[in-house]
């Protein structure tokens, strides 16, 4: 196991919680090992891992990134990891809003819509 790899993992537990990555090591296999290694040290152990911005600016700029391009399915993922990363309600609206100027509204109004479902979930959990 690498540093980055191992640095990743912890960031990963920051970020998305333990149950979460727990649940998605359980369920790697030999198809995705390689991919789960990848993401770990890429995106935990890299690019989450570097304090050039804080974790609510990276919060902002994925849910952006993924509404922008439609990569829909993670977001209810990355608004569950708000609670983590410190940012607000508000801060996702004012993301979303962004996101309908700069790369389109139908884009943006998908992404609210999966946001306010998942905000009503997690107030409905203890």
């Amino acid at each position: 196991m690498s540093d980055r790899y191992a640095t990743g993992m912890q960031k990963r537990r920051e970020v998305l919680g333990d149950a979460h990555v727990d649940q998605a090591q359980a369920a790697k296999t030999d198809i995705d090992a390689d991919f789960q290694n990848l993401i770990t040290e890429g995106a935990w152990g890299t690019v989450w891992a570097s304090d050039a911005i804080s974790p609510r600016e990276r919060s902002m700029l994925t849910l952006a990134l993924l509404a922008a391009l439609g990569n829909f399915d993670e977001i209810p993922m990355h608004i569950r990891a708000t609670v983590n990363t410190g940012a607000s309600k508000s801060d996702v609206i004012e993301t979303f809003q962004h996101v309908a100027i700069y790369a389109g509204v139908p884009r943006a109004n998908h992404a609210l819509k999966l946001a306010k479902q998942t905000f009503a979930e997690m107030e409905d959990k203890p």
